[in-house]
């Protein structure tokens, strides 16, 4: 039995790299460190020989020996696998801690996300980064892409605070919500009774119409603290686009007035 895949996998962990940059340590695809990992292929030889370079091991040892069983297998990093993982998952989501630590879900990671939330195999693979002024608790951050929350603009980073219920929403206040029918969206939240059963979405764009939510179908709400930017990357309203607003305002105004009388 060849222990490549399962090993591959540890040790990459161990140096805390995603898949991609082992791949870029191997100068090979990234698709191919997922499918030695899962097994679903075998390292080439050339491969095999790079890895064991790379982190100080025999080729014996990779093959043929459980390294996740055995401690000292990499010198400085002398962890087992279920230590690593203990001090990290713990160092995400202890709210006492010092230093908060923020797993990063950039656009290509968001339509995975609705299935891997929850699982921390898929957490551990997000880059995580640190902000000296968040306050100790239990953070993320979301690329959104798109012009529906202009002014704030596309490629902006949205770093939210877990919101444990969602009886904690404030009305008006913006949010990352994740639920099943739309994904992960950034969005200013109105509720709309006590109870919040149900949630209308707005966008910041009034070209962007508002809809509503269930809210047995959201799985996450994150509340939004900080918005990090390029600078620079701020949008100019162009004379098409503000006309645009204008007229999408005239036309609630007039239904609106329509409505009372």
């Amino acid at each position: 039995m060849s222990y490549a895949g399962k090993n591959l996998k540890f040790i990459r962990k161990q140096r805390e790299w995603t898949q991609e940059e082992m791949a870029n340590q191997l100068q090979i695809k990234r698709s191919l460190v997922g499918a030695y990992e899962e097994q679903r292929a075998e390292p080439r030889l050339e491969v095999q020989e790079a890895i064991c370079a790379l982190f100080n091991i025999s080729l014996e040892e990779f093959l043929f020996q459980d390294l996740s069983q055995k401690e000292g297998t990499m010198g400085e990093e002398n962890t087992t696998a279920m230590s690593y993982l203990d001090r990290r998952r713990s160092l995400k989501t202890d709210k006492s801690s010092a230093i908060s630590i923020v797993s990063f879900v950039p656009v290509k990671a968001a339509a995975g996300y609705l299935a891997g939330y929850a699982d921390p195999e898929f957490l551990d693979e997000l880059n995580t980064f640190t902000l000296p002024m968040l306050a100790p608790g239990d953070y993320r951050a979301f690329e959104i892409i798109g012009d529906s929350m202009l002014p704030t603009p596309s490629g902006s980073v949205i770093v939210g605070e877990k919101v444990d219920s969602i009886r904690e929403v404030k009305n008006s206040n913006t949010y990352i919500v994740v639920s099943n029918a739309d994904g992960v969206v950034y969005k200013r939240i109105i509720t709309n009774d006590d109870h919040k059963e149900k949630l209308t979405l707005l966008s910041d764009n009034p070209l962007y119409e508002p809809y509503q939510v269930n809210s047995q179908d959201i799985v996450e709400i994150w509340k939004a603290v900080y918005i990090i930017h390029k600078p620079g990357a701020q949008p100019m309203w162009d004379v098409d686009q503000l006309a645009g607003v204008v007229n999408s305002l005239q036309d609630k105004i007039s239904n609106l007035k329509r409505t009372m009388n």
